[in-house]
């Protein structure tokens, strides 16, 4: 007799949540969101495939930062519905640290302070930083609810898919890290 052990994942802490077909929240509809701390209190996420139509430089203006033509032009990202005046920063972890720097994973980290955004104005900062204004955020078990109602599907997080796969793409080269063809999603619930 064979014995199959069912891994249980306490914490979805740097995993992406895919948002099903069905999930007609106009916030988090065809949304990838990176989980950046997710505990029996609740969760945080930001999106990382919604761009708005932001350039960095309108950030830099209004914090009166110096920044050169070539760091102005990308886009800042709407990283939820939470707190959209407050701006988010995932990059890829380095030696440098910032005033809030946290470590989500050994090569995804989160700053939420202005010192970085100084840093990347000018070319110091991290490469392919991606900026977001606002978060998603989760009560305690509201995302494991969510979960059981088929909204999400649940990814381990590649850090290649964040900083260096084109934002339109990210949702389908997350599906297929899984085996998954987006274009095969039902947007009908089921339960096994």
């Amino acid at each position: 007799m064979t014995t199959t052990i069912k891994k249980t994942i306490t914490s979805l802490k740097n995993y992406f949540l895919l948002a099903m077909p069905g999930l007609h929240d106009p916030n988090f509809a065809q949304s990838v969101v990176y989980i950046c701390e997710h505990s029996a209190d609740g969760a945080m996420g930001l999106i990382i495939n919604q761009p708005l139509n932001i350039p960095a430089k309108a950030i830099y203006d209004q914090l009166d930062l110096s920044y050169g033509d070539e760091y102005g032009s990308a886009l800042i990202f709407d990283g939820g519905p939470v707190q959209r005046d407050r701006g988010f920063i995932l990059h890829p972890t380095v030696d440098k640290q910032w005033e809030s720097t946290v470590e989500i994973a050994a090569d995804i980290s989160l700053t939420a302070s202005k010192d970085i955004l100084s840093d990347i104005a000018v070319g110091n900062g991290p490469e392919n930083a991606l900026i977001t204004l606002g978060y998603s955020s989760w009560a305690a078990g509201q995302l494991e609810e969510e979960l059981t109602q088929n909204s999400w599907i649940t990814i381990p997080a590649d850090s290649a898919i964040i900083f260096h796969t084109d934002s339109a793409k990210r949702a389908g080269a997350a599906a297929s890290t899984i085996g998954l063809d987006l274009a095969m999603l039902s947007s009908d619930a089921g339960h096994a």
